[in-house]
């Protein structure tokens, strides 16, 4: 009978953070110091484009101003929330899915090296695919529901979290992958305890490339066919030649994209505090 290997508390361990004295906190000064910058660049670029149009007399079904935009959107809220909450909806079951489907490749390419020499380069090969080729398609397939904009969804964003895992499950510490193989522990134990919490790092790296597209993934797939969403709405807009509200839309379409991006952070921070504390201090430095 073979004993159940004792593993060692210091492999399951996430890495712990150097013993050099910490830095102060940067508070809400260090908040602002990052918050203000862009803030500044995007009033300025507002106040020009608002005086531009003003002294060149351009007419709004070209380019609005910026008080338009912001006011026949504030205007015209009531329906665009519904079209935004349709666009959300399909970016997160779209994402929801190409989450499960690019753990579920990773790991089976972790698994088993001869698919990854067999499977990769299909990966790389899919995203020469256009899309614009690809979501007409799902559209005739699938018909106007939400399964075919939730795979475009799926199509656009589930290939940099798979490339994401591979390359955090290949910067696993060999030493400690030796131990534990040295110990008596398969090759699961192997993957849960070294190779796992290596590539949680890359994985939330990949999550943040990824779910800047997924929003605009959706768009795509709503201007080719849909009831409802953003996609929808902008492509009525713009053929009432509504630029103004064509732009309220993009705006609220970034407010989504940003609060998306950020929401990842917070992800990070609960799943690998480790990680998080350790990218926070190399930034502060």
């Amino acid at each position: 009978m073979i004993a159940e290997p004792m593993i060692d508390s210091t492999i399951a361990r996430p890495p712990q953070l150097s013993t050099t004295p910490r830095k102060k906190r940067r508070g809400p000064k260090g908040v602002l110091q990052t918050v203000i910058p862009p803030l500044v660049i995007v009033t300025i670029v507002l106040i020009a484009w608002e005086v531009a149009v003003n002294v060149f007399g351009l007419r709004p079904q070209v380019l609005p101003t910026p008080s338009r935009v912001v006011a026949q959107g504030l205007e015209q809220m009531d329906v665009i929330i519904p079209h935004a909450l349709a666009t959300l909806q399909v970016t997160l079951v779209g994402f929801s899915l190409s989450l499960v489907v690019a753990w579920i490749l990773a790991i089976a390419i972790d698994f088993w090296m001869p698919l990854r020499r067999g499977l990769l380069p299909l990966l790389i090969a899919s995203q020469t695919i256009p899309i614009i080729a690809i979501a007409p398609l799902m559209i005739i397939w699938f018909g106007f529901g939400l399964l075919p904009k939730v795979l475009v969804v799926a199509l656009v964003t589930f290939f940099p979290i798979v490339v994401g895992l591979i390359e955090g499950f290949n910067k696993a510490d060999h030493e400690a992958s030796s131990l534990l193989r040295s110990m008596g522990a398969g090759r699961v134990k192997e993957f849960w305890y070294v190779r796992l919490p290596s590539a949680l790092p890359s994985f939330f790296t990949a999550l943040r490339i990824s779910i800047t597209y997924a929003v605009v993934g959706a768009i795509f797939a709503e201007y080719v066919g849909a009831q409802m969403g953003l996609g929808i709405y902008m492509s009525m807009q713009k053929n009432s030649f509504r630029t103004d509200l064509v732009l309220a839309a993009v705006a609220v379409t970034a407010i989504l994209s940003i609060a998306l991006y950020l929401s990842t952070f917070l992800l990070e921070r609960l799943v690998i505090p480790w990680s998080f504390k350790e990218r926070k201090a190399r930034n502060a430095k």
